[in-house]
């Protein structure tokens, strides 16, 4: 969240705070509705404190409607749901988590010793892409070679197909596959 949506927000939750409380004093009777009306009276007579309150009153609306119509967000790229967004002068591309997801599968299962891929793309609050693979491998593999080999060529194809870049792929070796006598 940026400043202004930060301020916006506690600006807000102050107006509420202090609404509720007066509504609950109201309630209970605590506060008699004569005094509250002599107060907004005194404060609206008054020149200084009638134009401090006008400027609060002005400074909520723009707030308020900056916060509702106006979406901040980073050119570059953006965190969401479906998948990351990319823009330039001619357009917005969305790469959805799915297409990174197959791009490292595919990768993975182009290794002779891998089964099983299982992956998972996460964008940090950063923005920074971050792939997870786990995998299980035949008996054959040598695994710190396989894993640097597979690391090395996820962040290429990604950076080729998507141009994105790739700050760490995270490989989990689940299990080693038995040989199947026949």
């Amino acid at each position: 969240m940026k400043f202004l949506e930060r301020a916006c927000l506690v600006i807000f939750s102050i107006v509420m705070l202090v609404i509720s409380i007066i509504n609950c004093l109201l309630i209970f009777g605590w506060l008699e509705v004569s005094n509250l009306n002599t107060v907004i009276n005194l404060t609206l007579n008054n020149p200084t404190y009638s134009n401090i309150l006008l400027g609060v009153s002005v400074l909520v609306i723009l707030l308020s409607i900056k916060c509702i119509f106006f979406n901040s967000t980073n050119k570059d790229k953006v965190k969401s749901g479906s998948g990351i967004l990319l823009e330039n002068d001619n357009g917005k591309l969305i790469v959805s988590k799915e297409t990174l997801v197959n791009i490292v599968n595919s990768v993975a299962k182009g290794f002779e010793s891998t089964e099983n891929v299982i992956t998972k793309v996460v964008l940090d609050k950063e923005s920074n892409l971050i792939v997870f693979v786990e995998l299980q491998v035949k008996q054959n593999a040598v695994i710190k070679e396989l894993s640097a080999n597979m690391q090395t060529r996820i962040k290429e194809a990604i950076k080729k197909t998507a141009d994105l870049e790739v700050k760490e792929v995270n490989i989990k070796i689940k299990n080693i596959a038995q040989q199947e006598n026949n």
